[in-house]
């Protein structure tokens, strides 16, 4: 695995690493190496020398870091003189990390690759509301639109049947550790938000439906129309993650005729009524039934907010609950 050494003036690459962690989860071998006020050039360059030590793979190092020409790139170049397979790539963001993080999955990536693949992905991370302040060159272009009638009813499109590859229940829906980490994980065609609530909320809809990774398209719909797409045979070709915003939900799609015997729990919120199970989960009376209804369908679960997480247990979790569900009775 390429080991990555994130290095800035002051605290940048520190928070950056941090807030890395809460989109994809802690990554090994990754280091923040910070030039303090205090230190000179030679303290910085002895601080990376001693990161990179600390790396079980020296041989692959991609440095990402914050501004070209400043001291941390500076003496990291000077590092790099030797090792032909060490890459630098300045103007360190969130989306470069993110990619450098998913990259590293493919044993096969060195850190030139990664480096090369970064510079489009970390231009691609800049992005302007209202898109009519982007330059005329990174516009998005207009989706012609479909005319009417283009796929009739009982047209079979592939196999004729939606390929569900992933469901997710999570609070939050689509964020950043779906739009990124699970949806490069699964690589889905096509995210689809099952609710009847955020179906009729026309805000959050639209917010769901922009927040879509490239290359993805998100949908919002109502628990009855899920039930339909499943058996429409022009979603042939489509490959779908499906997110739930509660359990209570998922049971009336899978009542409703949706298939789903894999799960993944992400995040379920914390309010008034609920008990804290992990610092991602909370449940109420509800949440235990429903989950224990879903179990005895035969509905399998696994915990963790991200692919690189262990799954939690979830028979503990709800031991947990009804124990301090009925406490506070």
């Amino acid at each position: 695995m390429v080991s990555i050494v994130l290095a800035s003036h002051g605290d940048l690459a520190a928070g950056i690493k941090q807030t890395g962690s809460m989109v994809f989860g802690d990554q090994p071998s990754v280091a923040v190496v910070s030039l303090e006020p205090s230190m000179g050039p030679d303290d910085f360059r002895a601080k990376v020398e001693e990161a990179i030590a600390s790396f079980e793979d020296q041989e692959q190092v991609l440095f990402l870091v914050d501004l070209w020409g400043g001291t941390p790139f500076n003496q990291i170049s000077g590092l790099i003189e030797g090792h032909d397979s060490w890459a630098i790539v300045t103007g360190v963001n969130l989306p470069m990390l993110i990619e450098a993080y998913s990259q590293r999955f493919d044993a096969k990536n060195t850190a030139h690759a990664i480096a090369k693949h970064l510079v489009t992905e970390a231009k691609a991370g800049v992005r302007v509301k209202p898109e009519s302040l982007e330059p005329e060159e990174k516009k998005p272009a207009a989706a012609a639109a479909a005319p009417a009638g283009a796929i009739p009813p009982g047209t079979v499109i592939g196999d004729g049947h939606i390929k569900i590859a992933h469901v997710r229940i999570d609070t939050r829906l689509l964020h950043g550790q779906v739009a990124t980490t699970w949806t490069k994980q699964i690589n889905p065609n096509r995210i689809i938000v099952v609710s009847d609530g955020v179906a009729h909320d026309e805000l959050r809809k639209t917010m769901i439906e922009q927040a879509a990774p490239p290359g993805v398209h998100a949908n919002v719909v109502p628990i009855k129309k899920m039930a339909e797409v499943v058996k429409d045979t022009r979603f042939g070709d489509t490959k779908a993650m499906l997110l739930f915003e509660n359990p209570q939900d998922l049971l009336k799609a899978i009542e409703a005729g949706v298939d789903i015997k894999e799960v993944n729990i992400g995040s379920m919120a914390h309010s008034k009524g609920k008990v804290v199970v992990t610092n991602a989960v909370a449940m109420g009376d509800d949440d235990v039934k429903t989950i224990e209804a879903l179990k005895a369908k035969g509905v399998k679960f696994e915990v963790r907010k991200v692919p690189s997480d262990s799954s939690e247990d979830l028979d503990a979790m709800l031991k947990k609950a009804k124990a301090e569900l009925a406490a506070q009775a």
